[in-house]
C-alpha cells in the first residue's frame, strides 16, 4: 500500500494576503486541486492524507469532498513547521503503508508519471526524492561578499514528491523529534540517519509558488501544455433516458406535462434535468449525477430533480465555476412539448442560478424510429459550456454532496 501525504497548511506569506496560497485560482482551479488530481491520476498511489491549517480543516475537507478525489483518505491539521505537519500527517498514514511520498500543495504542477518514478525508485532503494540539476554558477557568500565558487556538476536542486520506505520515514521523523533537529524536507532528516537518499531526474517546470510571479509563470506553462485549448473553458455532454410508465407524472424541466404515463425512476425521473445534471458535472470532471445523487440512497426517492439542479449550481459556484450556457434536446414522439418549453427554460435556468437566455430547450421526434419513437420511453441530452476561475456568485455555498 503507498500512501502520498499532500502538505497544504503553510500560511503563503510572501503570496501578499488573501487565502492561503494552496487555495489560490490557478488556471480555474485551486492549486491544491491541481495537486491532488495528478496523485489522483497516478498509478502507484493507493491513499492520500491530506494535511490543512489547523482553521481550514473542515471547510477543506467540504472542498476535497466536492472534487471527488477518491483517494484521499482524511485531513488532518498541520502544525507549526512544515516538519510538523508531516509528523501530522504520518499520524494518519496506517501502519500497512509500505512507501510514503510527502509532496507539497504549492507544487501544482506536478506530473503522475514522475510521482509513480519516485514511488518506485523509493521502493527499490528505500528513499527517493525528484530534482534538477542546477545549469547556474553557484556561489557561497557571507555578509555580501563571496567566498568561494561551488562545483556545480555536483550540486542539484530537490522537489518533492519524496518518497520513502515508511519504516524509514518514520524512523527520521521519530529522531528529529528526539534530537530537535530542524530540517526544509524530509530528506535532510532521512540524511541525519546516515540513510542513502536516490534522485530521480525531474522538470524545471515542477514549479513551488512561492510569490505571485509564479502564478503568471505557472499559468503560461498549463497553458502551453493545454495547446491552444483555453485553459478556463470546459464543455460537458449529458445523457439520459427514462421508461414511460403507467401511474407516474411526466416530469420534464421541472414542469408537470399532462400525459397518460410518466417517467419511471428513483427521483421525479425528469430526463431533462437528469441530462443537463451529467453535462455540467462533465465539464468540471466531477463524475455524474450517480456519484452525487445514487439511486440507492433513499434521500433521493422522489426528490425534484430542479433540486438537483440547483446543488449543482453550488457545486459549481463553490468549485469557483460559472455556467456559461446550456443548450438541451428531450427526444419523445409524444406529448408535444411546444407549449411548455419556455416554462422549462425559467425553471432549469433558475434553479441553476443563470439567466434565462444562458438556457436552451429544444424537443424533437424519431419519425416514430426506436424506443423514443414507439412511445416505450424519453431521452434527452445536454451540453453545458462552464468557465472555470470565475468568482463564487454565492459566497458560502457549501458542498452540493
Amino acid at each position: 500500500m503507498v500512501y502520498a501525504i499532500v502538505l497544504a497548511a503553510g500560511r503563503g506569506l510572501r503570496m501578499g494576503g488573501g487565502p492561503p496560497k494552496q487555495f489560490m485560482s490557478l488556471a480555474g482551479r485551486p492549486m491544491l486541486f491541481l495537486a491532488l488530481t495528478a496523485f489522483e491520476r497516478a498509478k502507484k498511489v493507493d491513499r492520500v492524507v491530506v494535511v490543512a491549517p489547523a482553521d481550514r480543516v473542515d471547510r477543506c475537507r467540504e472542498e476535497i469532498r466536492s472534487w471527488c478525489m477518491e483517494k484521499v483518505t482524511s485531513v488532518v491539521a498541520g502544525g507549526e513547521r512544515r516538519q510538523d505537519s508531516v509528523a501530522e500527517g504520518l499520524g494518519a498514514v496506517p501502519g500497512n503503508a509500505r512507501v510514503i511520498a510527502v509532496h507539497d500543495g504549492a507544487r501544482p504542477l506536478i506530473l503522475p508519471e514522475q510521482i509513480d518514478a519516485v514511488v518506485d525508485l523509493a521502493r527499490e532503494k528505500g528513499s527517493a526524492v525528484i530534482g534538477t540539476p542546477v545549469t547556474d554558477t553557484v556561489k557561497e557568500i557571507r555578509d555580501g561578499r563571496v567566498l568561494h565558487t561551488l562545483d556545480r556538476s555536483r550540486m542539484w536542486r530537490v522537489q518533492t514528491p519524496q518518497a520513502f520506505r515508511a519504516p524509514i520515514l518514520r524512523e527520521a521523523h521519530g529522531e528529529a523529534a528526539r534530537t530537535g533537529y530542524s530540517g526544509t524536507d524530509d530528506t535532510s532528516l532521512v540524511e541525519q540517519l546516515n540513510a542513502p537518499v536516490y534522485v530521480v531526474p525531474g522538470r524545471e517546470d515542477n514549479l513551488k509558488i512561492t510569490a505571485p510571479e509564479d502564478l503568471a509563470m505557472a499559468e503560461s506553462i498549463l497553458r502551453s501544455r493545454a495547446g491552444s485549448v483555453p485553459s478556463n473553458l470546459r464543455v460537458g455532454h449529458g445523457y439520459d433516458v427514462h421508461r414511460l410508465v403507467a401511474g407516474r407524472p411526466l416530469i420534464l424541466g421541472g414542469v408537470d406535462v399532462p400525459f397518460d404515463r410518466g417517467l419511471q425512476g428513483h427521483s421525479d425521473a425528469d430526463v431533462l434535468s437528469h441530462a443537463v445534471v451529467d453535462a455540467v458535472l462533465g465539464a468540471m470532471c466531477l463524475g455524474d449525477i450517480g456519484t452525487h445523487f445514487p439511486d440507492a440512497d433513499p434521500a433521493y426517492s422522489g426528490i425534484s430533480s430542479l433540486i438537483l439542479l440547483d446543488r449543482v449550481s453550488k457545486l459549481a459556484g463553490h468549485a469557483g465555476a460559472e455556467i456559461m450556457n446550456v443548450d438541451a434536446t428531450v427526444i419523445a414522439q409524444r406529448p408535444k412539448l411546444a407549449p411548455y418549453v419556455s416554462d422549462m427554460q425559467g425553471k432549469m435556468a433558475g434553479a441553476l442560478g443563470i439567466a434565462t437566455e444562458r438556457l436552451s430547450v429544444k424537443a424533437t421526434t424519431t419519425e416514430g424510429l426506436g424506443f423514443a419513437g414507439t412511445e416505450q420511453g424519453i431521452a434527452a441530452q445536454a451540453v453545458a459550456l462552464v468557465a472555470l476561475g470565475a468568482e463564487p456568485p454565492h459566497p458560502g455555498r457549501g458542498n452540493a454532496g
